[in-house]
C-alpha cells in the first residue's frame, strides 16, 4: 500500500440487508471454560502462546496448532500441538515442539487430499509454506513467491498473516503488509503466487474498532457467500485487538459487518471451527477462548 493513498472499490454487496450475516456466524457467549488453552507460564518452549494458533475437527477430534516462545530477546517462535475431544479440554503432544528448523507463527492449515498445508508466518514477517500427511512432522517448502499482476516481485518487506481459501484447483491467498490492508493473490500450483490486483481487497477503517490494523485470519464458505473472520486494532500501538468478520460474494469485494466487533477485550485472531452440529468461534491470541453458540431467543453475554 502506497503511504498515504486509499483505494475505493464497488462493492455489489453494499444494498443487501441483516440476512448476509446469519446470527450462527456472528453471535456467540463466551464459554465459562475460558480460557482453554494458554502457555504453561513456566521455564518451557511455550511459556506463552502468541497470534494465530488454527484449529482443525476431524473424526470427532479437535487438532490446534500453535505458536510458543519464552519471554525475552531473540527468542525462536516453534510450533506445538495440542488435541481435545471436545474442544475444551487438551492434551500437548509429548514430543513438542514439532518443528523447530523455522519460525512458525500466525499459521493457517488447509487439508487437501491427504496433506495438510501450513500458511504460516516466519521471522521478518515473511509468509512460507509447510506441508504434512500427520499433522505432526512438518517439511519446510520455503517463503511464499507472490507476484504483480505485471509478473514482478513484490517490493521487499513484510508480508504475513496467510490465510489460504481452496476451490476448484485454484489455491486463494490473502496476506497483510503491515498490518496496513489485505491483498488477494491466485496460484494453481502452490509455487508461484499472483495479485488479482495491486490494490488491497479489505483496508482498515473508517471506524474506529479497526482504524490502525486488519489482517484476515480465516475465510468460509456458507450459504452461497464467502466470509472473513479478521482481527483489527483501534490503537495506534496495537496495544488492543478484536475479532470481526465481513462477508463476500467474489473474494475481491467485501462489506464489513455492522455489529463489528463480534469479540472485544484483546481476544483476537479469532476462528470458526464447524464441529458437525454447529459453529464455535475460538480467539487465539493471548490465550485460546472459545466461544460458544447463542440459543434462539438468549441474548449474548
Amino acid at each position: 500500500m502506497v503511504a498515504g493513498l486509499s483505494f475505493v472499490s464497488v462493492d455489489p454487496l453494499a444494498d443487501l440487508v441483516a440476512p448476509t450475516f446469519p446470527a450462527e456466524l456472528t453471535t456467540f457467549s463466551a464459554s465459562p471454560a475460558n480460557p482453554v488453552f494458554t502457555g504453561t507460564g513456566a521455564d518451557t518452549w511455550d511459556q506463552k502462546i502468541r497470534e494465530r494458533g488454527y484449529i482443525l475437527h476431524e473424526k470427532g477430534v479437535y487438532h490446534l496448532w500453535y505458536t510458543g516462545y519464552r519471554e525475552g530477546a531473540g527468542q525462536t517462535r516453534s510450533l506445538g500441538y495440542a488435541t481435545s475431544p471436545d474442544g475444551l479440554t487438551w492434551t500437548r503432544y509429548k514430543g513438542n515442539p514439532i518443528h523447530t528448523s523455522s519460525w512458525v507463527e500466525d499459521m493457517s492449515v488447509v487439508k487437501s487430499g491427504n496433506t495438510y498445508y501450513m500458511f504460516a508466518e516466519g521471522q521478518n514477517d515473511v509468509a512460507h509454506l509447510l506441508t504434512s500427511t500427520d499433522r505432526i512432522h512438518w517439511e519446510e517448502r520455503g517463503p511464499l513467491d507472490i507476484r504483480y499482476t505485471n509478473n514482478q516481485p513484490l517490493r521487499a518487506g513484510p508480508y504475513g498473516t496467510p490465510a489460504v481459501w481452496q476451490e476448484k484447483g485454484i489455491w486463494y491467498l490473502f496476506y497483510e503488509r503491515k498490518d496496513a490492508a489485505v491483498w488477494l493473490a491466485t496460484s494453481k500450483d502452490l509455487t508461484v503466487w499472483k495479485n488479482v490486483q495491486d490494490e488491497p481487497v479489505l483496508t482498515k477503517g473508517p471506524d474506529e474498532y479497526d482504524r490502525y490494523a486488519i489482517a484476515i485470519n480465516q475465510i468460509i464458505r456458507y450459504k452461497g457467500a464467502y466470509y472473513a473472520y479478521y482481527h483489527a486494532s483501534a490503537f495506534a500501538d496495537w496495544r488492543e485487538w478484536s475479532t470481526n468478520v465481513a462477508v463476500s460474494k467474489d473474494l475481491i469485494h467485501w462489506t464489513k459487518y455492522g455489529g463489528n466487533p463480534i469479540v472485544s477485550g484483546n481476544r483476537s485472531s479469532g476462528i470458526l471451527v464447524n464441529n458437525g452440529s454447529g459453529f464455535r468461534l475460538y480467539t487465539m491470541h493471548p490465550a485460546v477462548n472459545v466461544f460458544l453458540p447463542v440459543p434462539t431467543g438468549r441474548k449474548p453475554e
